[in-house]
């Protein structure tokens, strides 16, 4: 873990700071035990590939389980394995561990936020689908993303990147499967 803190970078904005701060000032015992029980749905993204498993599985949602298998895979792939390696940002908890964690402080690099990027790949790929099940979805996805404020391991640029990028994500997989499922129905019909 010293590895990683002293390989970060530190950048932030001013007001990134505060606005963390401000979320620190607002703690209370009912925030303190719900809040870290929605960013435990984020964690890996378990909540999502569950819901995109129980998507492939039932035959009249499974192109949009399909969207948003690929969505999740490509931002994953953005987020995880390209961005945070890359840029290596410090998180707030590394720069002030002297505030209380309600969650495991986290390992690896700060932006973007991986929460925020598989709520909302996933979320936003349901969205473009199936707006009855898509708002929740997106309601989930930003209730997730701004846990990871509420508990100090995240800056907000962070988790609007992660936001971004997921959202991006969604879109892009929609026109993936657009073309494929066109191009596959093409064929089957000669």
């Amino acid at each position: 873990m010293e590895a990683i803190i002293e390989s970060s970078k530190v950048f932030y904005f001013d007001w990134e700071l505060d606005l963390l701060h401000w979320f620190q000032s607002i703690h209370n015992s009912v925030l303190d035990f719900i809040v870290p029980k929605i960013t435990f749905l984020g964690n890996a993204g378990w909540f999502w590939i569950v819901v995109v498993l129980l998507l492939l599985v039932m035959p009249f949602n499974r192109k949009i389980g399909v969207q948003a298998t690929i969505s999740l895979i490509l931002t994953v792939i953005v987020c995880n394995l390209i961005l945070k390696p890359s840029i290596m940002r410090c998180r707030p908890c590394w720069l002030e561990p002297e505030v209380q964690l309600l969650v495991n402080v986290p390992h690896d690099f700060s932006f973007p936020s991986g929460h925020s990027n598989a709520s909302f790949a996933v979320a936003t790929a349901i969205f473009t689908r199936n707006k009855k099940l898509g708002i929740p979805a997106l309601v989930l996805a930003a209730m997730i993303a701004i846990s990871r404020l509420y508990v100090f391991v995240h800056w907000p640029t962070d988790v609007l990147a992660g936001t971004c990028v997921g959202i991006c994500g969604g879109i892009v997989s929609y026109f993936i499967v657009e073309y494929f499922y066109k191009k596959y129905s093409k064929k089957t019909s000669i």
